[in-house]
């Protein structure tokens, strides 16, 4: 039978393995965020039997250069290398977790197959972060602001969204209505808000400043870890609504 793919065109480029999913006997559909086109679904053919040379390039959370063709379905695995499996993230249940909720976010807040520069270099940066910090939910709150922001999501955390008056570190309002911080003359003008602390606030213009010489060294206590939770959370459902 005359192979098909010889004829097809390869396309290479380099990707981040977000998520996998099984499919048939020995097949998997792998989610790939890459260099060159974005977020993609790629079909590993046979890759789950022992003798597939696939296999050692592409796992979740590896950095991998990777090679496919197009398909009439799905683009097809031709070639996986190996660029960074990242061990200290592997070999550690905590920076797993942050890890998927990275790709997860990613995952969600990416539909398009299209490429862009900002978030490929912050997706680097942030799992290159995750292996070294020893305060683990930086890198990902890192990852989501900045990734929001990049989207066209970032909130304005400097002026009441309602009056455009500076804010005061006094009581605050998040909400998502207006996709922004109300003051406590304001509040009642928005419909859906919760409460966010002047130090969250500040926590959030930080990550999002992006120094890391200063994020470093930043300590989140509990109680503002749950605070950022929950901002993060409810600004993240408002958005897939």
């Amino acid at each position: 039978m005359f192979d098909m793919s010889v004829m097809a065109i390869h396309y290479r480029t380099e990707g981040y393995i977000l998520k996998k999913t099984d499919l048939r006997e020995a097949d998997q559909l792998f989610t790939i965020y890459t260099k060159d086109y974005g977020k993609i679904d790629v079909l590993g053919r046979a890759i789950r039997k022992i003798k597939s040379k696939l296999r050692s390039g592409v796992d979740l959370f590896y950095l991998s250069e990777i090679e496919f063709i197009q398909g009439k379905v799905y683009k097809t695995l031709t070639d996986a290398i190996l660029i960074n499996k990242f061990k200290d993230i592997k070999n550690d249940l905590e920076k797993m977790k942050i890890a998927g909720q990275i790709v997860e976010s990613l995952d969600s807040l990416v539909k398009a197959p299209e490429p862009d520069e900002k978030i490929w270099n912050l997706l680097n940066n942030s799992f290159n972060k995750l292996c070294h910090k020893s305060d683990l939910c930086i890198p990902y709150y890192y990852f989501l602001w900045n990734c929001l922001s990049i989207l066209g999501y970032q909130i304005n955390l400097y002026n009441c969204v309602a009056c455009e008056k500076d804010l005061v570190p006094l009581k605050l309002y998040f909400t998502s209505e207006h996709s922004g911080i109300m003051c406590a003359q304001c509040f009642d003008k928005s419909k859906e808000r919760i409460d966010i602390s002047p130090e969250t606030v500040k926590i959030i213009r930080l990550l999002l400043e992006g120094d890391w010489n200063i994020l470093s060294k930043l300590k989140i206590d509990d109680s503002h870890q749950q605070e950022l939770k929950k901002i993060s959370d409810y600004y993240l459902k408002s958005l897939a609504s």
